[in-house]
């Protein structure tokens, strides 16, 4: 089965599609699928759910889509360095639902592994756990979290090949593996392409068989926050 696709727009042909909800890796934005984010900003594609650590930027990562309004809810455990995430939650634009950050990934990695429910004590007493199961083990309180089943991930690695094995860099390596698993399709996008077979096995963080379509790219080094001391 082809995997390389020559760019964005070619890889999310006939993907796409209004309402879906789409688990997107990254860490800030360190490691976010942003040339797939950018595709889906030109694509149209609107009332979308993202299942992602963050909101992005107002100019850069997922606040593009927030921009131009195809954002419907977010699933997120950190929203902060954003306006426009705030002023269209502030003003009802859009859904949101908390989750923390640990609680999150777990959720990501409970789909990618078909279990469709887990319990944790993260959360418990507080707004985390209004409307959700609680049960006892061994004396304490647990709530239940459900796995996340998305339509799409869209992930970024540092390296694949053509059989979608991909290997992912420092602070990247976060949130991208359990969203890659999560999804029916899986799309990366690379910095390099390398030839199959020479990627050591032990160094692969996401096998291909996760892996549906992947496209090799240009990316940008962004620093979120940057702080200098005077000379």
């Amino acid at each position: 089965m082809k995997k390389v696709y020559e760019n964005a727009a070619a890889a999310l042909d006939g993907v796409l599609f209004d309402g879906m909800l789409i688990a997107a890796g990254g860490f800030g934005l360190c490691g976010i699928p942003e040339l797939l984010i950018d595709g889906i900003r030109q694509a149209g594609t609107k009332d979308l759910t993202f299942a992602s650590n963050n909101a992005g930027v107002d100019d850069f990562g997922l606040g593009l889509l927030l921009q131009t309004k195809q954002v419907k809810k977010m699933i997120s455990s950190y929203v902060g360095e954003n306006d426009e995430f705030m002023r269209q939650y502030l003003s009802g634009e859009l859904e949101l639902e908390f989750n923390p950050q640990g609680t999150l990934a777990e959720r990501m990695r409970a789909g990618g592994a078909g279990i469709p429910g887990f319990y944790t004590k993260t959360g418990v007493g507080t707004v985390i756990a209004e409307g959700k199961e609680h049960k006892e083990f061994n004396g304490e309180t647990y709530i239940m979290e459900e796995g996340i089943f998305a339509d799409l991930s869209i992930v970024k690695a540092w390296k694949g090949d053509a059989q979608g094995n991909l290997v992912y860099r420092k602070t990247a390596r976060n949130f991208n593996p359990p969203a890659a698993t999560c999804g029916k399709i899986c799309i990366a996008e690379v910095e390099e392409i390398v030839p199959v077979g020479s990627l050591d096995p032990d160094c692969i963080h996401t096998p291909g068989i996760f892996v549906h379509r992947i496209i090799q790219g240009e990316h940008e080094k962004r620093i979120e926050q940057r702080t200098v001391r005077e000379k």
